[in-house]
């Protein structure tokens, strides 16, 4: 096979490229992508123009029988779609169309946005006695309370960032520079743990001697672990992560009738279009009682 045509070589150069250009977040999800497919070929690479419909329904095939959601199979495939229309782009390949057979879609997951009252149920558990489920509810209230700040972005804010009353940073995924007030609920959960000796403001890299990306990662996964235990202990029937406390700021702030545009730049996102995606599950029964308020009008 001709170098130039080699997929796991194409796809680490596109990767590299990202890396130089900053957008660390989308090489990681090429990178996951390319060991996922690594794992389906057992490692044997593959010539991007023997890449056609057989190759990509069996890939497809290969992941959901690994007990993948569709969703999660449409992001692989996504991917190695992109990276086999930049091949094709660059002329290094004719189209065959590969993709035309398996699913590259996005469904409507189930409503991951907490209610208020189920927040504040949250916050007020008693978790002394079980400190690193403490830990995980305190990381998920303070990406509530950071606008629904993700957790990548938490985990690499630095003291510097936090000058004047205020955390000043750049989104990892999209660069965007974003500015938010230092509250005392911010505060307080700082002090519960001892200072971070390492750059880092919050407590989850904790030290820079160390692999960052793994520590962030590893913190990330024990915190989503011990957020379903505390599901579990709350009653609460949503699939808790840390991703839930970004849908429920959303959803809350929403609900509370703070402009679209308002929230969509709390968020940091670039477009208000994908502010929507977040909304889509907005609970019926705010609709539904607006409804109710409207009709006691006439």
């Amino acid at each position: 096979m001709e170098i130039q045509y080699s997929l796991f070589g194409f796809m680490d150069r596109i990767i590299g490229q990202l890396k130089e250009n900053g957008r660390l977040r989308t090489s990681e999800t090429y990178r996951s992508t390319l060991n996922s497919f690594r794992r389906f070929r057992q490692n044997r690479d593959i010539d991007l123009r023997r890449l056609d419909g057989h190759v990509v329904e069996a890939y497809e095939a290969w992941l959901r029988n690994r007990g993948l959601v569709p969703n999660s199979c449409s992001f692989y495939l996504r991917i190695l779609r992109a990276t086999y229309n930049r091949a094709v782009e660059l002329q290094h390949i004719r189209n065959r169309r590969p993709f035309r057979h398996v699913y590259t879609g996005v469904d409507r997951t189930v409503k991951r946005a907490l209610p208020l009252n189920t927040l504040r149920r949250i916050r007020a558990l008693d978790l002394s006695r079980r400190p690193k489920m403490e830990y995980a509810r305190d990381m998920f209230m303070l990406s509530f309370y950071l606008r629904g700040m993700s957790f990548v972005d938490m985990a690499f804010l630095r003291k510097s960032d936090l000058r004047r009353g205020k955390i000043e940073y750049r989104r990892r995924k999209t660069g965007q520079k974003l500015s938010v007030a230092w509250t005392m609920e911010m505060q307080q959960i700082i002090e519960k743990y001892p200072p971070n000796s390492s750059a880092y403001l919050l407590p989850i890299i904790r030290r820079e001697d160390y692999n960052e990306i793994y520590a962030y990662r590893n913190a990330g996964y024990m915190i989503n672990y011990n957020l379903k235990r505390i599901a579990s202990l709350a009653g609460i029937s949503v699939p808790l992560t840390l991703y839930v406390a970004r849908h429920s700021w959303a959803s809350i702030a929403r609900a509370s009738g703070i402009p679209l545009s308002v929230i969509s730049e709390g968020m940091g996102h670039e477009s208000e279009a994908t502010t929507r995606i977040y909304l889509a599950n907005l609970d019926t029964a705010v609709v539904d009682r607006a409804n109710a308020r409207i009709l006691r009008m006439i």
